[in-house]
């Protein structure tokens, strides 16, 4: 049967319209190329596609791994025979031919890397190297070395274009690299701040019920270690809603053994955004805000709500009290960074929001004397580059 006519002209018909598929996706990809319109927006499109593509490689900055892909868009960027990335110390990429060089590159480009001034140097005789200074933040961080065998004004200007750009990509690396050492520092000043003040009393609260009730003491005990592990931990920026209310329901067990029944607390909490990705210690300031500068200084007994729901792209949580309330000037200088003191849990927050998540996600807040306090809280539900 598979040599029967019938089976050869099908697989004849098979084999032709794949074909014909294949040339119809091809004629596709031409047309919308063609659909650019002029040579020179082509060429215009060749030279941003190959310039973003080297941009994603360099997001990490002067890395081998990513200066080696970086290396063969940006030779076709200059259209030259080779094209090599340094840093200081090493030569971290090279495309093209003449590798035999790659060994006496550092040797060729030490003038430039001292002085930060492009070369044109002789590097064989069948060969000249361009060699520009990658200059970012006023410093020198490497060169990019260009090959051709000859190397006119164009090549030369180009390549220094080409350096200037690099620097670019690795000044917003390391722009990058600050803001994640700034959120780090930024977590370890409010472990710093949960330690002195909150520590202390709940070890006070502890010890109060040693000889009174050794059951609760030691049921304490456990919560207070929980909590500090969890607050301590050094690993991961990020973490989940439902592990920062665990932690948070711990935290308000410890204080209401300090306060009794003059904190009272209320949870609203819908169970599809517990799984929702938080920066880490991003609730439990704005609770311990709540207890501390809302309900403390109240007579009489004070109430924190706090609400987690679903809000379209974003998961929202309040935190809400009845308590002293807080003067809106004075908030406004202290989320600026304009005074402080008091609520600095508030600030670190809101700024720790707006870097990683931009301005529209800081916090709002609504207070005034004597009203309460409301604090909105919301972040994207869908976060794929940050793991809790």
């Amino acid at each position: 049967m598979p040599d029967s006519p019938l089976f050869t002209a099908a697989a004849i018909a098979v084999v032709v319209l794949a074909v014909a598929a294949a040339v119809g996706v091809g004629l596709m990809v031409i047309r919308s190329f063609r659909d650019l319109g002029t040579d020179a927006e082509r060429a215009t499109y060749k030279t941003l596609h190959a310039a973003s593509r080297a941009g994603a490689h360099l997001r990490t900055g002067l890395q081998p791994a990513g200066a080696a892909k970086a290396s063969k868009q940006l030779r076709l960027l200059l259209g030259c025979d080779a094209l090599a990335i340094t840093d200081l110390d090493t030569v971290l990429a090279w495309d093209g031919v003449g590798e035999e060089l790659k060994p006496r590159l550092m040797a060729l480009a030490a003038p430039v890397l001292a002085d930060g001034r492009t070369a044109l140097i002789e590097a064989s005789p069948s060969l000249k190297a361009v060699i520009a200074p990658i200059r970012a933040d006023n410093r020198v961080a490497g060169c990019v070395a260009a090959f051709a065998p000859h190397a006119g004004a164009g090549l030369v200007r180009a390549t220094g274009e080409l350096a200037g750009w690099v620097a670019t990509q690795v000044e917003l690396a390391e722009l990058d690299a600050s803001r994640t050492l700034l959120m780090e520092a930024e977590v370890r000043a409010l472990r710093a701040q949960i330690s002195p003040h909150f520590i202390y009393n709940s070890l006070n609260a502890i010890a109060s019920f040693i000889n009174t009730d050794p059951a609760r003491a030691r049921e304490l005990v456990v919560e207070f270690a929980d909590f500090t592990r969890y607050s301590f931990r050094r690993h991961g920026d990020f973490t989940t809603l439902a592990e920062e209310l665990r932690s948070i329901d711990r935290y308000l067990l410890l204080e209401r053994a300090r306060f009794g029944e003059r904190v009272q607390v209320s949870l609203q909490i819908a169970p599809e955004v517990l799984s929702t990705v938080i920066p880490f210690l991003s609730l439990q300031p704005l609770v311990e805000n709540a207890v501390r500068h809302g309900l403390e200084a109240k007579e009489g007994p004070g109430h924190i709500t706090i609400r987690a729901y679903d809000s379209g792209a974003d998961a929202e949580v309040t935190v809400e009290d009845d308590g002293v309330g807080m003067d809106p000037e004075h908030l406004r200088a202290v989320l600026a960074g304009h005074a402080d003191g008091e609520h600095v849990g508030l600030r670190n927050v809101d700024a720790r929001l707006r870097q990683v998540y931009g301005d529209e996600y800081g916090l709002v807040i609504e207070t005034a004397p004597g009203e309460g306090t409301l604090v909105t809280l919301r972040v994207p539900k869908s976060q794929p580059k940050h793991d809790a």
